[in-house]
């Protein structure tokens, strides 16, 4: 699934969706390189209250979690390429 963004007034964004609020932006599923739950920030960005209850809630559950932020492309692409 991909919501796309809506920028309401200039220089500023929305994702208009409908369900949990702060469940992460990407579900990534493959059969050999497992699930991968991710939020995605800019360099700057922090973690509303509810992306971080829904971060701590997964990675109890025993889910693989990630931030990934822009500078941490190598890391990203480590991980991609990783297999189970």
């Amino acid at each position: 699934m991909h919501t796309r963004a809506v920028e309401i007034r200039p220089g500023v964004w929305k994702t208009p969706l409908q369900g949990h609020a702060g469940f992460p932006d990407l579900v990534l599923c493959h059969e050999n390189r497992g699930v991968i739950f991710a939020e995605l920030k800019s360099d700057k960005g922090k973690l509303s209250a509810m992306q971080v209850v829904w971060s701590e809630a997964l990675t109890i559950a025993g889910q693989e979690v990630y931030l990934w932020r822009p500078k941490d492309i190598q890391e990203i692409s480590t991980r991609l390429a990783r297999k189970i």
